[in-house]
């Protein structure tokens, strides 16, 4: 492989000194991911440091480091490698000149920053650059850039918030061409005033935008002037997506098949008919943010809808399993890494849309949502029922005002966690049944999903 750091790029970039020459084909700051010829980049947190794992980063491979204070291996010497980390990425996104999406929603921003990516590379095979797993914060963003090469054709960066000003800084570092805004749901309002607070902070993408740069806003969101607000004073052009009459992106069909969706969608200069491969309206939602995102950098719109007739569920956010029970199947929906009331209500949707003998649902309750939390989750309760669940289970304290909602109208328990829930839904699970999975990440419902595949989650 060709080197993607050199230690005097290195040293510009960082204004730090090499010990000798050497070169890097990937960077890391979890000595646990770090490979061979990786920079390991040692960085101090409030409870660990990264200088102690810097032996173990080389024993697996790694060619350089930079540090703080001097190793016994190759290195660059910095007075602070947290700020380094953020001058590399700056200088990757300097020496680049790839087109660069940034993605930031309350819901669907990681699944659409993995469609958006499959389809850009549909058109330019090996030219992608994305941010990998949910690497969307202040530490995460500047290593996905830092991981991208000078001649990506395109890069797509995630970018997540629980606080206001946290896009503001991370979009200036990213400095999208396009930037997408997913939707507006009631994530993390617990450190907010009001959900209008969310949509402002989630508004800040466009302050990095490039001149000439294009805002890609949801239509249909009743929070939508309030975004467009936010985009007019950075965007030169601002599309929107829905299925509302007016989107500049819009879904004139979307009829559900046993293979996803059939949906044809009208854009400002062309029509297209695909197959999505993801079931539910959130996905046709994401599919349309897509196609503007991929239309207003310049991709390949026939290779887009190819890639989203291919595109498979993610791990934790709607991957499909079909598990051996007894002489027959059932089919497990692994929702598990995260939860709101928004995603909650799309993909009990999904379950309730699911061809099954019982429909099961294992919900875990949702974080950081504040003062209504009770409410929020006694919410639930309409759209479990309408779902057509025949059993649910209820995990984690938080779940109390949902079980009480539920009383006398489907069978449910309420479990304290993920342990005993799925003791109990491995006892429950019959041939035919489909399993929905989903909660916070903290409630820990990943481990049932990993228990009943058999370690394949």
């Amino acid at each position: 492989m060709s080197a993607l750091w050199t230690s005097v790029e290195i040293e510009a970039a960082t204004g730090g000194t090499a010990s000798v020459p050497f070169a890097v084909t990937g960077v890391a700051f979890d000595s646990r991911e770090v490979g061979h010829g990786d920079l390991f980049i040692a960085l101090k947190g409030e409870t660990t440091d990264g200088h102690r794992f810097v032996d173990g980063a080389f024993e697996q491979g790694a060619a350089g480091a930079i540090v703080s204070q001097p190793v016994a291996h190759p290195h660059v010497q910095v007075a602070d490698t947290t700020a380094a980390l953020d001058a590399l990425g700056v200088a990757a996104r300097e020496r680049t000149a790839a087109k660069i999406a940034g993605v930031t929603g309350s819901v669907g921003k990681t699944g659409t920053k993995e469609a958006l990516s499959a389809a850009l590379a549909r058109g330019k095979r090996g030219a992608v650059h994305r941010s990998v797993k949910s690497y969307n914060n202040h530490t995460g963003v500047p290593l996905s850039l830092s991981r991208m090469a000078a001649g990506s054709a395109f890069g797509v960066f995630e970018m997540g918030m629980n606080h206001a000003g946290e896009i503001a800084a991370l979009t200036r570092l990213v400095r999208p061409h396009v930037a997408v805004i997913t939707a507006i749901a009631p994530a993390h309002i617990e450190f907010f005033d009001s959900i209008e607070g969310i949509a402002d902070a989630k508004g800040e993408i466009f302050q990095g935008l490039e001149p000439g740069g294009t805002a890609v806003i949801p239509f249909d969101s009743p929070h939508r002037d309030r975004l467009i607000g936010h985009a007019k004073p950075y965007a030169a052009n601002i599309l929107t997506f829905g299925s509302g009459e007016g989107a500049d992106v819009r879904a004139l069909d979307a009829i559900p098949s046993a293979n996803g969706t059939m949906v044809t969608a009208r854009l400002p200069e062309a029509e297209l008919a695909f197959t999505l491969s993801q079931p539910g309206a959130h996905w046709v939602s994401n599919a349309l943010a897509v196609l503007a995102a991929v239309d207003a950098l310049g991709g390949d719109l026939a290779a887009a809808g190819l890639a989203l007739a291919d595109f498979g569920g993610l791990e934790g956010r709607g991957a499909h399993h079909r598990i051996r029970i007894g002489d027959g199947e059932a089919l497990v929906i692994d929702e598990s890494y995260n939860a709101n009331p928004t995603s909650m209500a799309a993909t009990l949707e999904v379950l309730g849309n699911t061809a099954a003998a019982r429909r099961i649902a294992v919900l875990g309750a949702m974080r950081e949502l504040g003062q209504d939390s009770d409410a929020l989750h006694a919410g639930l309760a309409g759209s479990v029922i309408a779902a057509n669940v025949d059993y649910a289970l209820l995990v984690g304290s938080g779940m109390e005002p949902l079980a009480k909602a539920l009383e006398g109208k489907i069978d449910s328990a309420h479990w304290p966690d993920a342990s005993s829930a799925g003791e109990s839904l491995q006892k429950l699970i019959r041939p035919g049944d489909a399993i929905l999975i989903k909660g916070s990440n903290a409630i820990g419902l990943g481990r049932i999903v990993t228990t009943l595949t058999g370690g394949q989650n």
